[in-house]
């Protein structure tokens, strides 16, 4: 009886629909023949914001209940209050202007990457074991705190952790080094451990709520793949392994461009034996990784001591780059050019 109820509430609200316009929503609830039916299932389903549902398709609505003409028409009064139209490129340059940049504790590889990390984009960071993924999320946790006259957005970070690698003493430490309160700075930082590849997506589709109260402006996802990689074993797998990761970082971007924040994830990698000329490490995830981060660098050991090296490997209109840094104590620094002079003598004496 309940059941027959429910339909005829949801078939109510259908009928009451009403053609949308560039009104502003708060709420769900707000959005055009959205009842408290509709948009309890809504929530069950993930979609918590108008944010959120803008960036949904009508396919992944179906489990609610409603039908495709409905979904297009709720999924379309969302969109217009966050304004997703067609626009001339100039329009498009003057919407550009709202894209900030996170600084990454290092000036070279701010300048490489055109001012620091774009926000509504992802930025990939892979390399091997030790190489300083981990080191560069913390330091990006406690960057984003930051004001913009530093390089910050003056927001949280959202932080999912897939391997044990997040440490609050790491966070203690440059935080007291860029003389932020870390008290103040671990209260800004929503942590979650993510225990299977399922686990992890439930995460990031049930986050737009938090993100939304608490002014995330970082998203981190350390690492992306390692759940995936340990779960879907064989060739066998490999289809439906790629389609879950599709689907999970068109939801981190969904998320990124949606509350304007940066998104950042972490790749392991993979040895090639059979490539016997240049550097045969390589990411995992394959193609549908590849095209869906914006911004790929990877990050590798020097020979010794605390210095990295990060190389720019892919990005929609910068050059390929190269730039030295170093992972201390303080967290991410630029090396001096009296350690630079160094390395290079040593490097011509061998």
């Amino acid at each position: 009886m309940s059941e027959e109820t429910e339909t005829d509430k949801q078939k109510q609200e259908e009928c009451e629909c009403p053609p949308t316009d560039s009104k502003k929503y708060e709420f769900i609830e707000d959005l055009p023949g959205v009842g408290p039916a509709t948009s309890q299932k809504l929530r069950d389903l993930g979609y918590h914001t108008v944010e959120s549902l803008a960036m949904a398709t009508a396919r992944e609505l179906e489990p609610v209940g409603v039908s495709e003409k409905k979904a297009f028409q709720i999924i379309e009064a969302a969109r217009s209050a966050i304004g997703i139209s067609f626009v001339r490129a100039d329009e498009l340059y003057k919407k550009r202007q709202t894209v900030l940049r996170l600084t990454s504790g290092s000036k070279a590889l701010d300048k490489m990457v055109d001012g620091g990390l774009e926000t509504q984009t992802i930025t990939e960071f892979y390399g091997e074991y030790g190489s300083g993924k981990s080191q560069f999320c913390h330091q990006l946790c406690v960057n984003v705190q930051l004001p913009p006259e530093r390089g910050g957005l003056s927001g949280g970070a959202l932080y999912v952790d897939t391997e044990n690698t997040f440490r609050l003493e790491r966070i203690i430490q440059m935080s007291k080094h860029l003389g932020l309160d870390p008290e103040q700075v671990v209260k800004n930082i929503i942590y979650a451990e993510a225990f299977t590849s399922d686990h992890q997506m439930f995460l990031l589709e049930n986050a737009d709520e938090i993100i939304k109260a608490n002014n995330i402006k970082l998203l981190i996802v350390d690492s992306l793949t390692a759940h995936f990689r340990s779960e879907y074993i064989g060739r066998e797998m490999l289809a439906s392994r790629q389609q879950k990761l599709n689907k999970h970082m068109h939801k981190l971007i969904a998320l990124a461009r949606a509350f304007n924040a940066v998104a950042v994830v972490t790749n392991q990698v993979m040895a090639k034996p059979d490539q016997f000329f240049g550097d045969a490490t390589h990411p995992i995830g394959g193609h549908i990784v590849g095209h869906t981060s914006h911004t790929r660098i990877y990050l590798r050991r020097a020979s010794h001591g605390p210095v990295r090296i990060a190389r720019l490997v892919s990005s929609p209109y910068l050059p390929e780059g190269e730039e030295i840094l170093k992972v201390t104590e303080n967290g991410i620094e630029d090396v001096t050019e009296e350690e630079k002079a160094e390395k290079t003598s040593k490097g011509r004496g061998r």
